[in-house]
């Protein structure tokens, strides 16, 4: 028998954000795999650590997952790390693989679990806390009311399109082009707010786009919304 592999959200940073499912699926489990080639300096790991101090027990599998855009390379340390899962699931051991926020929004895991199914294996994702809902609510805001859509924006692949949609803008992954995406905002007329570290330790919360640094942190999440709120920042 071959085991599973869950992809587990733990939520944005604060450990009390992690769901109960996913607190129990570290517990039941042995083998704990995370990105990073260190797996106690893992953000994921620390979250989970907070909640679940016995994980520092289990098997830790560090995973490699670079942040670069070069598509081969991605690929290949996809296939390298799909296989270190291998090696436990063929032995009919369980993996579990913390991942932040949740596991289906630009999550690292996708690129193994379609590694993984077309291998044969069984995969199952597990929701977390979204880093977007979380931040709206450290910032005291509704993301949507009424009729208005939510639009969930890569930033650091998109800079170039103007801010001119009905609704509300999420701006994910916004730190290496945080200048450019602060033009884009000023440009847009929108209000804005911005969390820095959201759940964590040295978080730090903005609520104009002049309040936010250029060089602002790799976990900053910037929301934009309409001026017709009744409700500012």
């Amino acid at each position: 028998m071959k085991g599973k592999a869950y992809g587990v959200g733990v939520g944005p940073g604060d450990p009390e954000l992690m769901t109960l499912k996913a607190v129990r699926l570290i517990r039941e489990n042995e083998v704990i795999a995370v990105p990073g080639k260190n797996a106690r300096e893992s953000v994921a790991y620390k979250i989970a650590l907070g909640a679940v101090p016995e994980i520092a027990d289990k098997t830790l599998v560090p995973v490699y997952m670079p942040m670069v855009r070069d598509r081969e390379k991605l690929a290949q340390e996809h296939q390298r790390g799909a296989k270190l899962l291998e090696e436990y699931l063929d032995q009919g051991k369980n993996v579990v693989y913390l991942t932040l926020g949740d596991s289906t929004v630009y999550c690292t895991f996708s690129y193994l679990q379609h590694i993984l199914e077309e291998d044969g294996y069984e995969v199952e994702l597990v929701s977390g806390i979204t880093s977007f809902c979380a931040a709206a609510a450290r910032l005291n805001i509704s993301l949507t009311e009424w009729n208005e859509p939510l639009h969930v924006i890569p930033a650091s692949h998109k800079t170039d399109q103007p801010l001119d949609q009905h609704g509300t803008y999420v701006l994910m992954k916004s730190a290496s082009r945080m200048k450019e995406i602060k033009e884009l905002l000023i440009a847009s007329g929108r209000q804005v707010g911005c969390v820095e570290n959201c759940g964590m330790e040295n978080e730090k919360i903005y609520r104009s786009v002049e309040e936010i640094p250029d060089d602002a942190g790799y976990f900053s999440l910037v929301i934009a919304r309409e001026k017709h709120r009744s409700s500012a920042y």
